[in-house]
């Protein structure tokens, strides 16, 4: 992400949840904010209720609180079944069950549904915040880890939830300049129901090489101070023969570490860089993976042509990302490293790609800039810099994967500056029945702005997997509604504070152009309204 500035120019320019949804069309909005009432379809005579999906991470079985009295305050099992049976809403197959906290599960196939005095469905949905350890609540322990895949190259990887062991295993792979580490909100809060590993790539986050890959300059060349960057030397030490960080390897980094540390099938989620290299490795490797969730994927890596899918055109560019650099890119990079490397550089950044700036970016600061005083650093983005492109086009992923019926989630910030909503519809456009979610106010890297919508709609889609669709779709009430569009609002809570984003949903009808028409149709209407 660090050089997203630089890079994705390129990119521009080429459950648990189905009782949740019956239970919620949730057609009801906080009491103060609208003077419809919230009413069951036989009509009562009652204050305005709001519930809340919340999930047992014991159970798995979804929760229901009403919030009537306090946001923060969740009513017993005794007070719920009051609620239910005087006020005439129906319950199928409901129980009590008793955890951390009291709450009503509804746990059956009927339908329960609310819907406002208007008679329209309202949208506000409460779904659980992140484990607040503040009040008792537990969070998934993370640990560190390295794995040796190849001689001086060694995998650095955090896990979560290793005691789960009959329960689904997902992996995350992370954007470029930064590493597993901005997964932590998803190791802490996930891995308390699934198995849960994040990766850095290699020369990148902590997967930078344990020595320099090449001999160091003779003393009195001329260069001075080089010798404390790695990669700057004469000539290229054995192990380090024929290295450059591609999306090839880092392809090929994934296979083998689902190959020899995870052991099994994956649901792997890929932000931005991540996003093409889980696309891609998917597409290859569908056999390892249950499904593929892009979180404001890069549709696009690499400058220079792939030497096996364009052998002759390779060979035009005399230098493609492997060691020693040559010195007219020495020079290239150290101007660039110390632009971008700049504290300033990589504040201004952060500020541009999250939405909105209330989000604590403090300790993502300072990992990336930690990243970036590693002597390996600067030659390893020469190399990820000058790589040639992958083997495949990300639309030829998108074409393999549908090929193979890998199930693809789409989750897409709406306000991310570089990998704008249109890149996940046109994805949505060649794989129609990819469920897409578009959550504003989300920036580039919306499973670290708003990771309690992103944990959400995760859990909610590996449900609909795991079960076979039995469980619909995060968001969704009925089989008719995946065909359409819809919108909810997500309301949770960040450290004791009301905080709430809206999420777009379109089905498998969608059409880039009538979403076109109904945009100019609404301007349209605008403008009429105000002549």
């Amino acid at each position: 992400m660090l050089i997203h500035e630089i890079i994705l120019g390129m990119e521009i320019l080429t459950s648990n949840y189905k009782t949740c949804y019956h239970a919620a069309n949730l057609g009801c909005k906080l009491a103060g904010e609208s003077s419809n009432l919230c009413r069951s379809k036989i009509t009562i005579n009652a204050k305005p209720q709001l519930f809340c999906a919340g999930v047992d991470h014991r159970s798995q079985s979804f929760r229901f609180h009403n919030t009537n009295r306090s946001f923060l305050e969740t009513p017993n099992h005794e007070e719920c079944s009051r609620l239910y049976n005087t006020q005439g809403l129906k319950v199928a197959h409901s129980k009590v069950f008793t955890s951390n906290s009291d709450s009503y599960v509804i746990d059956g196939d009927d339908d329960v549904e609310y819907i406002s005095g208007s008679g329209e469905a309202t949208t506000k949905v409460l779904i659980p915040g992140l484990p607040d350890e503040s009040i008792g609540e537990t969070s998934a322990s993370i640990h560190s880890c390295f794995w040796e895949w190849k001689p001086k190259l060694n995998v650095h990887y955090q896990k979560a939830g290793c005691e789960n062991l009959r329960s689904p295993p997902v992996l995350f792979l992370p954007g470029f300049g930064v590493g597993s580490f901005h997964y932590e909100n998803q190791l802490k809060d996930l891995g308390r129901d699934y198995r849960v590993w994040a990766i850095d790539f290699l020369g990148q986050g902590m997967s930078l090489p344990v020595e320099n890959p090449t001999q160091r300059l003779m003393e009195g060349d001329g260069i001075e101070g080089k010798n404390s960057i790695w990669g700057f030397g004469d000539e290229t030490e054995p192990w380090a023969n024929k290295l450059v960080y591609s999306i090839d390897l880092w392809r090929d980094q994934v296979c083998y570490f689902i190959e020899e540390v995870i052991g099994e099938p994956v649901y792997i989620v890929g932000n931005s860089l991540g996003g093409f290299v889980a696309l891609y490795f998917a597409a290859i490797n569908p056999q390892l993976v249950k499904g593929v969730t892009l979180l404001n994927a890069t549709p696009f890596w690499g400058f220079l042509p792939n030497p096996i899918r364009s052998p002759r055109l390779a060979q035009i560019f005399p230098w493609s990302g492997t060691f020693p650099l040559p010195a007219t890119v020495r020079k290239i990079t150290e101007f660039l490293w110390q632009k971008i490397s700049d504290p300033k550089s990589i504040a201004e950044i952060l500020e541009q790609v999250y939405a909105d700036h209330s989000t604590n970016v403090d300790q993502v600061f300072s990992r990336i800039l930690e990243i970036t005083q590693h002597p390996a650093a600067a030659a390893s983005f020469a190399s990820i810099m000058c790589a040639p492109q992958g083997q495949l086009s990300f639309r030829e992923c998108l074409i393999r994967c549908k090929m193979n019926n890998l199930p693809i989630c789409l989750m897409y910030g709406k306000e991310d500056p570089w990998v704008k909503p249109i890149w996940g519809l046109q994805v949505k456009q060649q794989v129609p029945e990819a469920p897409y979610y578009e959550i504003s106010p989300a920036g580039h890297c919306p499973h670290d702005e708003v990771p309690e919508v992103v944990n959400f709609l995760l859990r909610g889609y590996i449900k609909n997997i795991e079960s076979h669709g039995s469980a619909v779709l995060p968001l969704l009430d009925d089989t008719e509604s995946i065909q359409h569009s819809i919108s909810r609002e997500l309301e949770f809570t960040r450290k004791g504070s009301r905080k709430s984003v809206n999420v777009l949903f379109f089905g498998s009808k969608f059409s880039i152009w009538n979403q076109i028409y109904s945009y100019i149709k609404s301007q349209v209407a605008i403008f009429n309204t105000k002549s």
